[in-house]
């Protein structure tokens, strides 16, 4: 039986906020405005050095920790905090922890490089950027994948907002995020084909997530429900590093051989603290 098509409400932003600002130069400043909520994205073009991305992807397609995800086909190293109780995401990630950190810890790492670059910016204002932390025990510093999903998207639109109000992570500074913004932040170090960024001009409310039973993983929305708004295609190409608003809607369009990205989300718990998951 077809589904009908389901009307789907929340916020839209103006066009003078619903647009990719690009460089091909890091501009730290810009991630800032996307951590502020000021713009809603930004992308560096051939940002990472070429002997970093290739050594960052052999470490990643090497490493004995990457494992493939069901559901959302990927090949992946590090913890996913999506739809499960906070210990045993901090217990997955201090597993991985190790790991992880053999790969991003590549010479002119862009992990590295990032994170120190918004450090510096966050400091003139008298903030800082960590690992999230519980109870003492860290997140996952990061997430590095490659999607292999058949399809029209490698990943279903979702959301990065409405996960993070799972009552089984309820003491878990990431939830204090919610009263900031989310940025989504990609590093991609290996790339053939496709994959385009897709975003919606729509940061659903929770009447649509409980309408759509999906108000505590914000996935998936469906395409045919989204085609009423406008829509942003970013192409994405290796070497490229982009943060952006990952309220809104978005996915990652099909994509053919291999995209491999080194991937966190970040945002304020307060005025002096940005804390980083996965």
């Amino acid at each position: 039986m077809q589904q009908s098509k389901a009307r789907l409400s929340g916020q839209q932003a103006d066009p003078g906020f619903f647009r990719f600002e690009e460089r091909d130069e890091l501009d730290y400043e810009l991630v800032l405005d996307v951590l502020h909520g000021r713009r809603l994205g930004v992308i560096f073009r051939d940002v990472i050095p070429a002997a970093a991305r290739k050594d960052l992807t052999e470490r990643f397609w090497a490493s004995p920790a990457r494992q493939h995800r069901e559901g959302e086909p990927s090949h992946y190293v590090g913890a996913y905090h999506w739809n499960k109780d906070a210990g045993t995401y901090l217990d997955e990630s201090a597993a991985v922890a190790e790991h992880v950190r053999d790969v991003i810890d590549a010479p002119d790492s862009p992990w590295h490089l990032f994170r120190e670059g918004v450090g510096e910016v966050l400091g003139k204002e008298g903030a800082s950027l960590r690992v999230a932390e519980m109870n003492g025990r860290p997140a996952c510093a990061a997430l590095i994948r490659a999607w292999d999903k058949e399809g029209d998207f490698s990943l279903d639109p979702h959301e990065d907002e409405a996960q993070c109000k799972d009552p089984r992570q309820r003491g878990f500074e990431i939830q204090r995020v919610l009263d900031h913004q989310i940025c989504a932040v990609n590093m991609c170090t290996e790339h053939t084909a496709g994959g385009r960024l897709v975003i919606w001009n729509i940061r659903p409310d929770d009447a649509t997530r409980r309408a759509l039973d999906i108000e505590l993983t914000g996935l998936p929305y469906r395409a045919e429900d989204l085609a009423e708004f406008e829509e942003l295609r970013v192409d994405i190409r290796e070497g490229d590093v982009y943060a952006f608003n990952g309220a809104f809607v978005h996915a990652v369009g099909a994509n053919s051989g291999n995209r491999t990205t080194v991937s966190f989300i970040m945002g304020f718990t307060d005025s002096e603290t940005v804390v980083s998951w996965t």
